[in-house]
């Protein structure tokens, strides 16, 4: 009945999450099995969570980075470093999300922002608006893929897991997205003859490069410090993020310390430094930091607005969250979980053969509902199944995230389709056909992901 209940509601027209509360209330007043006030006491439980403070936290770090030029900055990075390839502005397209991925943790905030960018330059030096499109789209995906990950927050408060974990399960599968979309990019560059977009400078290209070295070797020399040498931790990482101020201002980089974001929010959570909702406190202050004090291009005003905004998704998302709680609580209660883990467990015993029906309705329930609703209903069911199987929950969250963030591209409900047909003023089915090429890469990166759990898991076993 509940279930039946959730149907009308969903076929009426009627908001996913109101649809939950609305389909646990019938349930419990027809039923009469359990008080009226259990849906509000099971829905403020559900977001009574110290996980879930890092919501609004990483949607403010995002937003902040997205209207304090940061974008720009990234962008003009990126162009330096890969612009002059065949297809330029495509790999540009493809790195600047990985780099903005490491501050949004959304698909929709990344194809906002570095969306109204890349299209509007690609559309200038002569693409289409179709391939900018595309491009755009499948590189989003990488948002909630590459740390920080709103999705990754809820996978781990549903699941009981370590979402430092989940972050850093997310690197390399972040980084084989970005490799077959780059591969695609070239394969449409060579198919059509295309050239660089900028000409080729010595100069701004080792100055990227430099820039690229000091990320990687910053946190490394950190880890020498505090491992081998034996420095205090603290004074070690003052001591170095001071001297990456001092290499900004001596050699004027381009985005230097915003990329530095997702390195520092993975090297304190791996370290133990701070938790992962004190790391998204971390990286507003960052964020503040930047925008208000070094690069002065967030005015108080702007802050204002920001926070507003912020208010406005941390509601939504909340509210998602607490409705999915009570109906997946009802789910469990009327065991209907129960049931499908005794049908799906009595079909198979084969985890791959589990792992492929999981894929196959997480895609399918991608398309309809918005990520966060979608994981708050599905890890009470399909989680109790993939354990009893031996599957690992980090691995499982990893596959359930990218399963859901592929459906933001499909229609009817894909919120990727609408943010990219607003910005690039397409018609839906316009924008619809022209991400349809890029789901091959983003499919066999699922299927790599899914059957070769190693690639998810080799990271946070070393650090967890």
């Amino acid at each position: 009945m509940l279930k039946i209940f959730f149907l009308i509601f969903m076929a009426g027209g009627i908001p996913v999450a109101v649809a939950m509360a609305g389909a646990s209330l019938a349930y419990i007043l027809v039923s009469g099995s359990l008080p009226p006030f259990v849906v509000i006491h099971r829905m403020v439980s559900g977001i009574d969570s110290f996980p879930l403070l890092a919501v609004p936290f990483f949607i403010l770090a995002g937003n902040l980075m997205n209207n304090a030029g940061i974008t720009t900055r990234i962008y003009n990075f990126a162009l330096a470093l890969v612009g002059w390839l065949k297809g330029g502005l495509g790999h540009v397209n493809v790195l600047g999300s990985v780099i903005f991925a490491g501050m949004s943790g959304t698909a929709i905030a990344d194809a906002a922002g570095l969306g109204t960018i890349e299209i509007k330059a690609m559309k200038e030096h002569g693409y289409s608006t179709e391939f900018a499109v595309g491009v755009t789209a499948a590189s989003a995906t990488l948002g909630p893929i590459i740390p920080p990950s709103l999705p990754f927050v809820i996978y781990g408060m549903m699941a009981n897991v370590s979402v430092g974990a989940l972050f850093l399960a997310g690197i390399l599968p972040g980084a084989l997205l970005a490799i077959l979309m780059m591969l695609t990019v070239a394969y449409f560059a060579h198919r059509n003859g295309w050239g660089g977009d900028v000409k080729f400078s010595s100069t701004r290209f080792f100055k990227a490069m430099c820039e690229l070295a000091v990320v990687i070797g910053w946190p490394l020399l950190m880890w020498l410090l505090v491992s081998k040498l034996g420095t205090p931790p603290q004074l070690t990482v003052f001591a170095g993020l001071a001297s990456l101020f001092v290499l900004d201002r001596i050699f004027k980089f381009e985005a230097l310390l915003p990329i530095m974001t997702p390195v520092l929010l993975i090297g304190g959570m791996s370290t133990g430094l701070f938790t992962p909702t004190e790391g998204a406190i971390a990286a507003c202050v960052w964020a503040m930091i930047l925008g208000f004090a070094w690069y002065k291009t967030l005015s108080w005003k702007m802050f204002v607005k920001v926070c507003l905004d912020t208010i406005e998704t941390t509601s939504t998302v909340l509210f998602i969250v607490a409705a999915a709680s009570i109906f997946g609580w009802m789910l469990t209660a009327t065991g209907v979980t129960t049931d499908i883990a005794s049908w799906v467990l009595g079909f198979t015993k084969e985890a791959w053969v589990f792992l492929l029906l999981a894929n196959l309705l997480m895609l399918f329930v991608g398309c309809f509902l918005e990520p966060t609703a979608a994981i708050t209903i599905l890890v009470p069911i399909l989680l109790p199944i993939a354990t009893q199987l031996g599957v690992d929950p980090i691995h499982f969250g990893l596959v359930m995230v990218l399963n859901l963030m592929i459906g933001l591209l499909h229609p009817p409900m894909g919120m990727v389709l609408f943010v990219l047909a607003r910005v690039a003023g397409l018609s839906f089915e316009r924008t619809t056909m022209a991400i349809l090429p890029w789901l091959i890469p983003l499919l066999l990166a699922l299927v790599v992901i899914t059957y070769v759990p190693s690639l998810v898991l080799w990271l946070p076993k070393m650090f967890f």
